[in-house]
């Protein structure tokens, strides 16, 4: 059976995303493996083993097209108006947090937010489906 282990974005500048990463979600960098065309920065945090793994390619200077085909990560937290609250504050810019629900029935309550270089968040309420790691 495949285990998920992490998921690659391509960053323009590694020390913003890295201090993004960090201010927004908690996640450190676990590893950091340098090559002469690219530079991979592993992230992650305590609350589970999967890492998001940022990839500069170095000497770029404009800036990545997402595209259509990228929908967002998303990640878990305990108290989601805090962490809206808090992410408003340090400036990071949340989007309303949206209360899903599917025929009346609660899925979940997230809002979004935008990494510096447009990758898309999406910030859960842990419970239900997304009740741990």
């Amino acid at each position: 059976m495949a285990k998920l282990v992490h998921s690659m974005i391509r960053v323009l500048d590694e020390a913003r995303s890295v201090a993004f990463y960090d201010r927004a979600f908690g996640l450190k960098v676990a590893d950091r493996l340098d090559f002469e065309g690219f530079t991979l920065v592993y992230l992650s945090n305590p609350e589970a083993a999967f890492e998001l793994e940022l990839t500069v390619n170095k000497g770029r200077t404009e800036p990545y097209d997402i595209g259509d085909g990228y929908g967002h990560i998303a990640v878990v937290v305990e108290d989601l108006d805090a962490e809206h609250a808090r992410l408003t504050a340090a400036g990071f810019a949340p989007r309303r947090i949206v209360d899903f629900r599917n025929d009346g029935a609660p899925v979940a309550r997230f809002f979004f937010i935008a990494d510096p270089d447009g990758y898309e968040i999406e910030v859960i309420a842990r419970g239900g489906r997304f009740g741990g790691n």
